[in-house]
């Protein structure tokens, strides 16, 4: 959770639902915002407190709806980098910054969807030999899946050998490895660092068992 970013947090977030896309904090996505109440709703967060949460559209909602269902755990986001463009769209690159439940939707007279949201901070045990060997069981299940000496493979081996929280090496590798969206939302919806690293672990396994090559696509930690 960045507090410098939640700080004067109020509880109220613009929504912004997408299909395939669950984002995690500590990590940057980007955005090409073009639909009408989206330009809005990007020039409202703009001028205000920057913040725009990302929120999946639960499945089998493809038919249009005025207000299809969301998951009711979302990420807030933080607009690090924009460009408008002359036909009045936006380029975006939002960095999650924290989990969030849904309290309930709001009805402000905007086009776009708001909802009162409750942080959801990030929780870990205290047991340091559990986290270390968390965090080595991750990595013996993420590794070997890249070439060595591969930038992907250095990428990964500086994420595992720094400071970084168990939490926060999670949330990186649930937003870039290529795992099921659903199995993406439920790791966005689990506080705890050490099931989430369990999770990974296992859905790396389980895949592993059953493919005959590694699967990953270029790593990106953003």
């Amino acid at each position: 959770m960045n507090d410098d970013a939640l700080r004067g947090f109020t509880g109220s977030v613009r929504l912004f639902p997408l299909p395939n896309l669950v984002l995690f904090p500590h990590v940057v996505q980007g955005l090409h915002i073009f639909e009408p109440r989206y330009r809005q709703m990007t020039a409202d967060a703009l001028a205000g407190d920057k913040l725009i949460t990302m929120a999946l559209l639960c499945a089998d909602q493809d038919e249009p709806a005025p207000r299809p269902p969301i998951e009711p755990v979302v990420c807030i986001g933080q607009i690090v980098w924009s460009e408008k463009l002359v036909d009045g769209k936006y380029n975006l690159r939002l960095r999650g910054i924290s989990r969030a439940r849904i309290l309930a939707e709001l009805d402000h007279d905007v086009q776009y969807r708001t909802a009162r949201v409750e942080l959801i901070p990030d929780a870990a045990p205290d047991d340091l030999a559990l986290l270390t060997r968390l965090r080595r069981e991750l990595a013996k299940a993420v590794l070997p899946r890249f070439e060595n000496d591969s930038p992907s493979k250095r990428q990964l081996e500086e994420l595992f050998g720094g400071d970084m929280s168990l939490g926060h090496v999670c949330d990186v590798l649930a937003f870039a490895l290529p795992l099921p969206v659903e199995l993406k939302q439920s790791l966005l919806a689990e506080p705890h660092a050490d099931r989430r690293a369990t999770t990974i672990a296992d859905a790396l396994r389980v895949s592993a068992a059953r493919a005959d090559r590694p699967f990953p696509p270029p790593f990106s930690a953003n």
